[in-house]
């Protein structure tokens, strides 16, 4: 969340090769995280006298906690509690210890994590590995990871995001394994959501992402979303113009984070809104809600509730999707292989005229041949019973906006439906 980093780039890189495996083997994360995130909505208000409803204080946290708890949220897997920078005081303690603002966090993150733990929830919290936070609170710097650890876990948070402000490539590639080994130690489960290949540029070689796999459960890539619809579309030029490294590395306890969902916010439209939402999904994003659920509109909730979405974002095979097809018309095809054979079609438009028709088939998609499908509309629920890979079919998608298919293969008996291995290619295989 903040300035651009420092160089050292190929000593940091050959730091981390350096490094023993540092495996964070906790078993966690094995569906893309779900819940929400302070900072896009809230940032780093911390003038409770002005804005004591919105600041940065524990009061809220425990209102979103109420949120997660009694709005059906908490069912559906919106299970995390996030707090992002500023919720600190300015200084450790004697000890050497973080601890948190005592006007704006008076019980304590104890008390909170307890609240939230009581609600069904979990809690997490943020760090950052450098000499300072990105709003400048204090950092854990490498003489101190070991000890903030430790007090997280006393804590009982549930996860960690450690930011990389006010450090170098060096530091980075020592701390962030580091950290790994340090939350691993505490013997208590939390999840790590690591900002490292963000400062480094996001792709290879200066990340190594067989490395960050083994040290984080997530990772942010690349800028921090804003309230913009032009934010979500940088976010996905990136991300997709770079999918042939970046999707490989996703899977089951280790996942790309491009960052949280602003819809329910003020920058999307009704159509922009259900389009981050399905293209996160189609990319095993977390869904890291960052609005007020005090006020969320019955729209931006309908979207971020949609029971057959979150069943597919939180797909067990954990597969990110790919995006397929990129038409002259600004029309774009991607394609998430799911478990059982089934998939998901998200057909996106990026023009800013009126509804567009497009036509194609499944074949045209790289669909298996002679294959049956049901086909689900993930927004409207409407169901198309047998379409064949072969027959041609037309969507009407809106400008900026979406349509999202969940297609279930109807094989033979003596077929067997399977997911093909990334050596044969992206494609839905059924044999």
């Amino acid at each position: 969340m903040g300035p651009a980093v420092l160089s050292g780039l190929p000593l940091a890189l050959a730091l981390a090769l350096a490094l023993p495996s540092a495996a964070l083997e906790n078993g966690l994360a094995l569906t893309p995280p779900m819940g929400w995130l302070a900072w896009e909505r809230f940032r780093c208000n911390v003038d409770c006298r002005a804005d004591p409803r919105n600041c940065i204080s524990e009061t809220l946290f425990y209102e979103m906690a109420d949120r997660l708890a009694e709005d059906g949220w908490r069912e559906l897997g919106y299970k995390y509690i996030n707090i992002d920078d500023c919720w600190s005081a300015k200084k450790r303690d004697a000890a050497g210890r973080l601890v948190p603002d005592p006007e704006r966090f008076p019980r304590g993150i104890k008390a909170l994590a307890d609240y939230v733990h009581a609600r069904g929830l979990k809690l997490g919290i943020y760090g950052d590995l450098g000499t300072l936070t990105c709003g400048g609170y204090p950092g854990t710097t490498l003489d101190r990871v070991k000890q903030d650890a430790q007090t997280f876990a006393e804590w009982g948070v549930d996860m960690l995001k450690l930011d990389g402000c006010y450090s170098s490539g060096e530091e980075q590639a020592e701390g962030y394994p580091e950290m790994a080994r340090a939350l691993n130690a505490t013997g208590h489960p939390i999840v790590y959501s690591c900002s490292w290949p963000a400062y480094q540029g996001g792709l290879p070689p200066k990340v190594n992402y067989t490395i960050l796999a083994e040290v984080c459960n997530l990772w942010r890539n690349y800028d921090d979303i804003q309230d913009s619809w032009d934010s979500v579309l940088s976010i996905l030029d990136w991300f997709f113009a770079n999918q042939d490294v970046l999707q490989p590395a996703a899977g089951p306890g280790h996942w790309n984070d491009p960052d949280m969902l602003v819809i329910g916010n003020f920058g999307l439209s009704y159509e922009q809104s259900r389009s981050q939402m399905a293209l996160w999904t189609v990319m095993a994003a977390p869904l890291l809600m960052s609005t007020d659920l005090r006020t969320i509109s019955p729209s931006a909730k309908e979207i971020l509730q949609n029971r057959l979405m979150i069943q597919i974002n939180q797909d067990p095979l954990g597969i990110q999707g790919r995006r397929i097809v990129k038409e002259k018309s600004l029309i774009e095809v991607f394609l998430r292989p799911l478990s059982q054979g089934a998939s998901a079609l998200v057909f996106f438009s990026r023009r800013a005229d009126i509804p567009y028709v497009y036509t194609t088939s499944l074949a045209k998609l790289h669909f298996p041949e002679d294959a049956v499908y049901e086909v689900q509309d993930v927004y409207s629920g409407e169901i198309t019973r047998g379409l064949k890979t072969g027959d041609n079919f037309s969507v009407t998608v809106n400008p900026s906006g979406v349509v999202m298919w969940y297609l279930y293969p109807v094989a033979q008996p003596w077929r067997i439906v399977r997911q093909r291995a990334p050596h044969e290619g992206f494609r839905p295989v059924l044999l």
